[in-house]
């Protein structure tokens, strides 16, 4: 009876308890489910592009071009060759014209101009009235250049201004109502971004790609910071827009790191900040006015900040100071450290050409240096950086000619890729020696690196700098031959 007793009475309970156990157990499945659904979600909810490109894709254009070149017709032989090969030499072609005497057969026809296809790139509108911006490297060096909308309708384009320096060019159709893309903000870009190129790879027109951005403020050596990305950009893409998720353009597509010449994973866009101030000017003049203040700089290690009682190792190292340049005249010397220019601070060494190029020529502007431990404040006067190489070219002939009178040196200044090959900064190479050079072992091809404590950054800058020089002294130069750095000495010519 006891027995039943209990088994009446416990039974119950523990069926209550085993019904409670499982609905316990049936929550946590589905919260466990709840939560995997919603992790599911998190990683697969990739974003979706076909409202951007709906909107910027009619903005986007195709750009071809043509340069006309010089060949000769019929493969550059007379058209009646292939008849006299079969008649004989005295062949008359019809229309009675003169058949080449013996010793001319074969003559090669006089050459003509042909125009023949050069490249194509993208661009995009940034105004109705069919202005667009594409790289410089597009549209350099063509005869004309033609630019197709998504619709299919062409227009012959005209170059307004092109800037070499920063691959910016500002083109313009003859036309009305073009459909423009916003202009977004690149500094507040971050790394992880999504963004979306649209352009022409390999002339496939309207071709969209996407992916995010891979870091911010890349320096490959340019005169701008480049926004690197992995969006899949092609030969064809440059020139054309890099987007954010608004829609708004952040970039100007230019430039891909590859071993093929294809995409490989790392594409670098131009911030569409510095872009446009390109334009306004490019808009304005059709061309760039740049400052300068003549200082030759350097990177700025850990080390050396250490030992100059400096906190962070950020600014430009002044390794040289052209004569009479703004930053002579203003005081700074070799050796100091900009740590701030125009009221900026200098982060990178590379961040000084870029804002002294942003400053107006003639502008007072001040700039601090770290000198002997203290901070010195002063203020430059800021020059203009000449862009016109015909120029340049000339005074760098007068330089040589100049050097070639007083030390027996003609010199050259030294191409980018011999300064990278050698890793040195600026130098002159020289093309021939003479009386008094001569006898101090210098030879053709030597590269002189400084005279002096000055280093020598141009064939010009070293002609200042020799035509200030004590003549009744003997001059040092550092040389660089081969691997081989030596000092020697030249005795002016009175």
């Amino acid at each position: 009876m006891q027995d039943m007793y209990q088994s009446y009475v416990y039974q119950p309970a523990y069926r209550f308890r085993r019904a409670m156990l499982g609905f316990m157990m049936s929550l946590a499945l589905i919260a466990g489910g709840l939560q995997s659904y919603q992790a599911h979600a998190q990683v697969s909810g990739l974003p979706d592009f076909t409202a951007i490109v709906e909107k910027a894709e009619p903005a986007v254009v195709n750009i071809r071009t043509t340069a006309k070149v010089a060949v000769r017709g019929n493969a550059g032989q007379d058209p009646s060759e292939m008849f006299r090969y079969f008649f004989g030499p005295d062949f008359q072609p019809p229309g009675g014209k003169q058949s080449p005497q013996p010793g001319q057969r074969g003559r090669r026809a006089d050459p003509e101009e042909r125009s023949v296809p050069r490249g194509v790139g993208s661009g995009f509108f940034i105004s109705e009235d069919g202005y667009l911006l594409t790289n410089h490297h597009v549209v350099a060096d063509a005869t004309d250049i033609f630019v197709t909308l998504t619709n299919g309708k062409e227009f012959k384009a005209k170059v307004i201004g092109s800037d070499e320096r920063t691959d910016v060019a500002l083109l313009k159709i003859d036309a009305k109502g073009m459909a423009t893309l916003p202009i977004g903000n690149a500094k507040l870009l971050k790394k992880g971004q999504w963004v979306m190129a649209i352009g022409s790879p390999f002339g496939l027109e309207s071709t969209v790609t996407s992916g995010i951005v891979s870091a911010i403020g890349r320096d490959t050596g340019d005169y701008l910071p480049f926004i690197q990305t992995d969006v899949a950009v092609n030969p064809g893409n440059s020139g054309g827009p890099l987007l954010n998720m608004n829609g708004e353009v952040v970039g100007i597509n230019a430039q891909i790191v590859s071993r093929s010449g294809g995409f490989m994973g790392i594409s670098l866009a131009i911030p569409i900040n510095e872009a446009m101030g390109i334009v306004e000017q490019l808009r304005a003049t059709g061309k760039v006015t740049r400052g300068r203040i003549g200082v030759q700089i350097g990177e700025l290690n850990k080390d050396v900040a250490q030992a100059l009682g400096l906190p962070k190792a950020e600014g430009a190292m002044v390794s040289g100071v052209e004569p009479d340049a703004p930053a002579d005249k203003a005081g700074i010397q070799p050796g100091d450290v900009i740590t701030s220019f125009a009221g900026k601070p200098i982060v990178k060494w590379s961040d000084l050409p870029r804002l002294v190029g942003e400053v107006k020529p003639g502008t007072a502007a001040p700039i601090e240096v770290w000198r002997k431990g203290k901070l010195v404040k002063l203020t430059v006067n800021v020059g203009e950086l000449k862009a016109d190489p015909k120029v340049a070219a000339k005074e760098e002939a007068k330089a040589a000619e100049f050097s070639t009178k007083v030390l027996g040196l003609g010199v050259v200044a030294v191409d980018a890729e011999t300064q990278s090959k050698l890793r040195i900064k600026g130098g002159v190479k020289v093309t021939s020696v003479e009386a008094p050079a001569s006898s101090s072992g210098i030879s053709q091809g030597d590269i002189i690196l400084a005279a002096g404590d000055t280093d020598i950054t141009s064939p010009d800058q070293f002609a200042k700098l020799i035509s200030g020089l004590d003549k009744a002294k003997p001059v040092p130069l550092m040389v660089r031959s081969g691997e081989q750095t030596r000092w020697v000495t030249v005795q002016p010519a009175k």
